[in-house]
């Protein structure tokens, strides 16, 4: 028997925390924090928590004796993390130190990376966790397990899915995946992979069931050019920092159209960490010209910042300014002081290449952006790629992964999941924070 408890995951978008427990061995899939619940009660500069007791009051993280930081018996002998964004890792900077942390050698350079340009906190500690980490083709010995990490293609580099190997049969795991994505084959060889285990179970992310926009990075790609192609001032673009994809897209472009990108001290600091990875193909923000580093105005700068500026060509407000024709500017909402000081030419565009909002708080936060993009006379371009499979192919994966038993998560509409599905396979659907025993 496996008994498996859906600490976060479970009729929600992100949090993953999933416990498997076989025999005398317990893995957890993910570790991640739910960003919707947290949302409900802080918000960034203005109210944040101030230690795990408070988190675990308030519901957003689990209240487990031996998990987070201190002595005790651990409830788990491992995490697996599947990749390095947020709602799947944040909550390891909590984590008992006893517990290892396997992942991907991308993932941990991310993880690590970011720690070091994010502002310090008890959110945000890494020192001391026990990295362990894995590449496609590894399989791992927990006791009764063994876990098979399988790249999948995400907005994030370095992403896996998992095929656990348990007393009752193989059960897979998605974390987050694509097939439309430039690296679609890496997804379609997790789906061989869980095929030919012949899962027991297999829990699949929905993220995209009631928002599918089929847009590949290619498409993109096209888009993209035709409004830099067209514009004759200053181009601004919002994308992930660590979406490489996307980074390289506006990298291509800018070359292209005789344009420099110029990306953010913290994006540079990453790529930094990244451009030795062979399998990533990014560009050297320390020595190629077709990319620079833009210096935001401030008093003091960080360690880790000046390093940045002094490996880097580092352009400020007044040099992209006098050549505004000559730049793509990485810039969010966040940047818009900034945009005050450059005083954007007529004929600028502003691209947003990162998902459009959809919940209250994300709607706000659009509508004081659009307001500074008013301001300042610049259209806005919706051109995006889902890091998320979309509902055709959604289908498509699990009927050749052909699972007896198909568990929905990460989705906030797992009872529709379970009507689009219910030709293919048995659905269960998981309860947060309850315990299912499978035999």
């Amino acid at each position: 028997m496996v008994e498996i408890i859906f600490y976060g995951g479970a009729g929600e978008i992100g949090g993953n925390m999933i416990l498997v427990h076989d025999g005398d061995s317990k893995i957890m899939l993910d570790f991640g924090m739910s960003l919707g619940e947290r949302g409900r009660f802080f918000s960034e500069p203005f109210l944040s928590p101030r230690n795990e007791s408070g988190l675990i009051s308030l519901g957003i993280i689990p209240d487990v004796a031996g998990l987070y930081k201190g002595d005790g018996e651990v409830p788990a002998d491992a995490v697996f993390l599947s990749h390095a964004h947020i709602d799947h890792s944040m909550s390891i900077s909590l984590l008992n130190r006893q517990i290892p942390v396997y992942c991907g050698e991308t993932t941990k350079l991310i993880l690590e990376a970011l720690s070091t340009a994010r502002p310090g906190g008890f959110e945000n500690d890494l020192e001391g966790i026990q990295f362990k980490t894995f590449r496609t083709g590894d399989r791992l010995k927990m006791g009764e397990m063994e876990v098979e990490p399988i790249h999948v293609d995400h907005s994030m580099p370095g992403s896996y899915g998992f095929i656990v190997h348990t007393s009752i049969g193989t059960l897979a795991y998605s974390g987050d995946f694509r097939a439309h994505g430039p690296k679609s084959e890496m997804t379609q060889d997790f789906a061989e992979k869980a095929e030919k285990s012949n899962p027991q179970l297999f829990l699949c992310e929905g993220t995209n069931l009631v928002r599918g926009d089929l847009q590949s990075e290619a498409e993109v790609v096209e888009k993209v050019d035709h409004v830099v192609r067209k514009t004759d001032g200053l181009v601004l673009a919002n994308f992930s920092t660590a979406d490489v994809d996307r980074l390289r897209t506006f990298y291509e472009i800018s070359k292209k159209n005789n344009r420099v990108l110029a990306v953010s001290l913290r994006q540079a600091y990453l790529l930094q960490a990244l451009v030795n990875d062979k399998h990533l193909a990014i560009p050297d923000v320390s020595h190629d010209p077709s990319i620079v580093v833009y210096q935001r105005t401030k008093k003091t700068y960080y360690n880790w910042e000046r390093e940045v500026m002094k490996n880097t060509t580092v352009k400020t407000s007044k040099d992209v300014k006098e050549s505004q024709r000559k730049f793509i500017l990485a810039a969010s909402s966040y940047d818009m002081n900034e945009i005050l000081d450059i005083k954007p030419d007529a004929g600028g565009a502003f691209i947003n290449s990162s998902s459009e909002p959809f919940n209250e708080e994300m709607e706000i936060d659009h509508e004081r952006f659009v307001n500074w993009l008013n301001h300042f006379g610049l259209p806005m371009y919706q051109i995006h790629s889902s890091g998320h499979m979309m509902p055709t192919e959604l289908r498509e994966t699990i009927a050749k992964i052909s699972p007896k038993t198909l568990v929905p998560i990460h989705t906030e509409q797992p009872h529709l999941y379970e009507l689009f599905i219910k030709d293919l396979c048995k659905v269960h659907q998981p309860i947060k924070g309850s315990m299912w025993k499978v035999e």
